[in-house]
């Protein structure tokens, strides 16, 4: 096995547009794709500098249900900034709370989808 890293997660979501605005405006992912692609719009968002890039899949791209993806897990530098920047933007936030791996806390995009935020223990 060559594997090195992975290419991107899909991320199902009804509305492409307001996925967008929040993976920009409020988690300040930029934007790596967006073209054209039968039957709908390949659109992909990444932190900065990331490897790993977010596919905003839309209705007819792909059998995925907005919403179904969990577990994505961010790392930051500044859980309870983040947290509190989310809250503001009118996200429902579930901690930070703190582990022995690190501080954590959970949120949910606008379509449902599950995201965690991870400050590691180390830092």
């Amino acid at each position: 096995m060559h594997i090195t890293h992975a290419s991107f997660v899909t991320l199902p979501v009804a509305d492409q547009d307001r996925a967008l605005r929040f993976y920009r405006d409020v988690l300040g992912f930029e934007v790596t794709a967006d073209l054209p692609m039968p039957p709908g719009r390949w659109l992909q968002v990444a932190p900065r500098g990331a490897r790993t890039v977010f596919t905003l899949s839309g209705p007819g791209m792909g059998d995925f249900e907005p919403g179904s993806a969990r577990g994505i897990m961010l790392v930051t530098t500044d859980v309870d900034a983040d947290c509190a920047r989310l809250t503001e933007a009118g996200a429902e936030v579930r901690g930070p709370d703190d582990h022995p791996w690190g501080r954590m806390a959970s949120f949910r995009d606008p379509d449902g989808n599950g995201l965690m935020l991870l400050m590691e223990a180390h830092q």
